[in-house]
């Protein structure tokens, strides 16, 4: 039987997968990282935990055809380069070629969130769908916009940083330099934030979507703030890429209904001409990256 090599490499873990065609995960594993010890020793990690997940395809008697890379930050995926990436420290890394010299195998590299998206739109909840915005929201937000299964980089690779559109001008600072984007009000992080200064109670994001739910005052204002601002946010995407779903994928969205319930009342609200797209939840959880990696690494093959 044949497998692709599949990494989804954080700041903090990597997920690392063979996977046999269309998509079916044949073994998983997870490591740490160690973004500490600086960029040269997650590149050797990496190219590590890839030919060892190789060695282990042949000697179950599998056949590794391919290896799919996905990272964070700036990804140039025609040149194979990973360009720059804070959690990393990536400037200019030459990743694809790198990994194809180690394992000595044809070797592509993507942007994580993006290869999430092209793995929701291929394999998980909008299987089929044509046009795709796949949104993740965690400590950060980003998203994907996905057509006929691909997902579009941009001219330089940075396609899709929906967290840094301004949606409350003049609004709380950035680290990117900008005020009021919408990754200051409505990301897991930013809500976590927003609640100690209410209340002096230092919480995490799913702790207020709870509380919220209970009625409490502070949690409940804080987590309209933020649904308010990333229907705003969901809007702008609506108007420039009129997708037919949405999917809507980090740790905020595992607060189910707590979220999408408020969250379409607010889009429905702010759409005027725009064809109301379907809100749906991510079907692929946390393996969403490595999947999407293993598709870049599939579709190598033909």
């Amino acid at each position: 039987m044949t497998v692709v090599v599949a990494l989804d490499v954080g700041g903090t873990g990597i997920k690392a997968a063979l996977v046999r065609p269309p998509g079916e995960i044949v073994r998983l594993e997870r490591h740490a990282t160690g973004a500490r010890r600086g960029p040269e020793a997650v590149i050797e990690t990496i190219l590590a935990v890839a030919g060892g997940l190789a060695d282990t395809a042949r000697a179950a008697g599998e056949t590794p055809l391919a290896v799919g890379l996905a990272v964070p930050g700036v990804v140039d995926e025609a040149n194979g380069t990973a360009v720059w990436s804070a959690n990393l420290g990536f400037r200019d890394v030459p990743l694809r070629e790198l990994a194809a010299q180690r394992l000595n195998l044809p070797a592509a590299l993507g942007h994580d969130v993006r290869a999430g998206g092209a793995a929701e739109a291929r394999l998980g909840a909008a299987r089929g769908v044509r046009h795709v915005l796949f949104v993740a929201v965690g400590t950060g937000i980003a998203a994907a916009h996905v057509v006929d299964g691909r997902a579009g980089g941009g001219a330089h690779g940075a396609a899709g940083e929906l967290g840094h559109v301004v949606v409350r001008p003049g609004g709380t600072p950035c680290f990117c330099g900008n005020r009021g984007c919408l990754e200051t009000v409505a990301s897991a992080a930013a809500i976590a934030r927003a609640y100690p200064t209410v209340t002096g109670d230092p919480i995490t994001a799913a702790d207020v979507a709870a509380r919220a739910a209970e009625g409490d005052e502070a949690a409940v204002r804080v987590w309209r703030d933020a649904t308010a601002a990333l229907a705003d946010g969901l809007l702008t995407a609506q108007a420039l890429y009129d997708v037919a779903d949405m999917v809507i994928g980090g740790g905020l969205a595992e607060a189910g209904e707590a979220l999408f319930a408020p969250l379409r009342a607010a889009l429905r609200e702010r759409i005027t001409f725009h064809r109301e797209p379907r809100l749906l939840p991510a079907a692929l959880g946390d393996r969403a990256g490595c999947l999407g990696a293993a598709l870049l690494a599939l579709d190598l093959l033909g």
